[in-house]
């Protein structure tokens, strides 16, 4: 057996050997002016060296040694990372075009198959987009007619809150119905009970689906001319509703578990709503203005929890300059957003929860450049505004009604992601909702 084990180890090696080799000889001549980076192994690139529970601290440690524009390989795959706010702005704002296009996910594009807003290129892209933003705003985006449809459902979801009779819940699929139902009013024009199975059951899909894009596991017709087809139009509509329901609800779901931690905080956001908008109205978007320290609670929980911490996958369409390197045509490009959210300059010691990262010393509200949740440049998140309006106003909209209380002492809550990779998932928890 012992010469047996020595050969098949030795065939090993020399396949090893054979692959590396022809992926070499598969690499294109500009390649030698690639962006430095850690060294890969034949068929798994560096994957060995990711930690997918803590993959923004391998990042880390890989733009300390390498830089803050890196190359590495996810299997056969070739990338280019860019770390830090200034390789971020530099390529998604200052080179917009360049870095415009969508780079591979492999389970979305076997599902959107190029097809849709989210993963689409080129005119395609470019058509629907405009198309998505355009219906949109018909249909009340940024105005007021959406905002009142927010507060509509706002109350919905108080009302449930108020059934649950102070008992523990996990408010996860509250969330992602009340959001959910947001998007159905847009779309559809009609909203759904939720208790509605089939309501229920695409909550639930989309749920999991975000689960799995952030596991290990996601890391693998008429005028034939026009885009408008009903495939790509359908694709475009699933798109609004994951893009619209599920980041939004995780969003809550993390900012409410922030609050669980931090009570101080939550308190004094209950003080902030009771002295600017009462208990005897709804809030409203003009209320944020006079709001600094809620809304600074706000941005502080996007930033905190880098809900996208690579940002979706850009690429290059074609043989891109950047810097002293260039970037071969084809190359897929991860914009490291936790780098710019988490940036140590800009947000001392990021890694902890504080609203005065977005406050200056007199208790106004501080705006920075380095608030990038949505992405920046041509990519960013068509629905940016509605998330926003949504945040702020679900989120008044029940501190102003109701304490949470956690039940278990705030000081074992743990604010990690149960995972992390393409999206920030927050671990399971219960919470207790007690009227004001």
């Amino acid at each position: 057996m012992e010469p047996l084990g020595t050969v098949i180890i030795l065939m090993i090696i020399c396949i090893s050997c054979l692959v590396f080799l022809a992926v070499r000889s598969r690499t294109p001549e500009n390649a030698k002016l690639l962006p430095p980076g850690p060294t890969p192994l034949p068929i798994v690139g560096n994957a060995l060296q990711l930690k997918i529970n803590n993959l923004a601290q391998v990042l880390q440690e890989f733009s300390e040694k390498y830089g803050s524009v890196f190359t590495m390989y996810f299997g056969a795959e070739r990338v280019v990372v860019l770390h830090g706010y200034d390789a971020v702005k530099e390529a998604l704002i200052d080179h917009g075009d360049e870095f415009a296009a969508r780079g591979h996910l492999p389970l979305a594009d076997d599902f959107n198959k190029g097809l849709g807003i989210i993963f689409s290129n080129g005119e395609a892209w470019k058509q629907l987009r405009r198309f998505a933003l355009s219906t949109l705003r018909n249909f009340g985006m940024g105005k007021k007619s959406i905002e009142e449809r927010i507060q509509e459902e706002a109350q919905f979801l108080r009302e449930k809150f108020q059934d649950t009779q102070e008992k523990p819940l996990d408010p996860t699929y509250l969330f992602s119905c009340a959001l959910s139902n947001v998007i159905c009013a847009i779309v559809f024009g009609k909203r759904y009970d939720y208790n509605d199975k089939k309501f229920l059951s695409m909550m639930s899909l989309m749920n999991e689906n975000f689960q799995v894009l952030s596991s290990s596991w996601g890391q693998e017709k008429g005028n034939s001319a026009s885009h408008f087809t009903i495939e790509n139009l359908a694709i475009s509509t699933v798109d609004l509703f994951v893009a619209g329901t599920e980041t939004t609800s995780t969003t809550l779901r993390y900012g409410i578990m922030t609050l669980l931690k931090y009570p101080e905080i939550q308190e004094k956001v209950h003080e902030e709503i009771d002295r600017v908008i009462g208990r005897s109205r709804s809030p409203c978007m003009a209320d944020r203005g006079e709001m600094p320290y809620t809304d600074a609670v706000i941005h502080e929980i996007q930033r905190f929890i880098s809900l996208i911490p690579l940002s979706l996958p850009h690429a290059v369409l074609k043989d891109t300059r950047f810097r002293q390197y260039v970037i071969p045509k084809g190359t897929t490009i991860y914009p490291i957003l936790t780098s710019v959210l988490h940036d140590n300059k800009e947000f001392p010691n990021p890694k902890e929860f504080d609203p005065g990262h977005f406050l200056h010393k007199d208790g106004t509200f501080r705006k920075s450049d380095y608030f990038m949740p949505f992405s920046a440049g041509k990519r960013i998140c068509v629905g940016e505004g509605l998330a926003r309006m949504e945040i702020f106003l679900f989120l008044t909209t029940i501190l102003q009604n109701f304490t949470l209380k956690s039940i278990v002492d705030p000081k074992d809550i743990d604010l990690t992601p149960v995972m992390s990779s393409i999206g920030n998932c927050p671990r399971p928890y219960q919470l207790c909702i007690v009227p004001r």
